[in-house]
């Protein structure tokens, strides 16, 4: 929803903020930067089917796997991700990294995002439901690829 744009979801070592989204866009692109907190590890392995996403590096250092190659994105740096292909991102440097988003057409939204966040936050503390995050995963177009 437009009245989303801007507004962070936290999840874990992990801030999001949309800034373009499918309805600001008319589907074209979803746009959003996020924040990746020093040593995170984040999200579980994925491939997406239904878009391509680009990766724009503006803080510190995020390490990419895609299709099993590491690939540092730096301040500058650019990461185009394809349909179906399997990734995962580490912060692994004493710094925050923040990046941009960019996904082409803009089917991933704010809610995918929130719908998460619920189910870590439904753990209390606890490691989060990996079959929940999963399910969430699939019904917003991602496919979960566990290590």
């Amino acid at each position: 929803m437009a009245s989303d744009l801007g507004q962070e979801i936290r999840l874990g070592g992990l801030a999001i903020r949309f800034l373009v989204d499918k309805e600001t866009s008319g589907g074209s692109a979803a746009i959003f930067e996020f924040d990746v907190a020093a040593g995170a590890r984040v999200p579980v392995a994925h491939s997406h089917d239904g878009y391509e996403e680009t990766i724009y590096g503006l803080a510190g250092v995020l390490t990419f796997t895609v299709d099993g190659k590491m690939t540092e994105v730096r301040p500058g740096n650019a990461l185009c991700i394809p349909r179906g292909a399997i990734h995962r991102f580490d912060n692994f440097h004493p710094d925050e990294a923040r990046a941009l988003a960019i996904v082409t057409p803009g089917l991933l939204g704010p809610d995918f995002f929130r719908e998460v966040a619920q189910v870590i936050h439904a753990a209390a503390g606890k490691p989060p439901d990996a079959a929940a995050i999963g399910s969430v995963m699939r019904r917003h177009g991602l496919t979960p690829h566990p290590d």
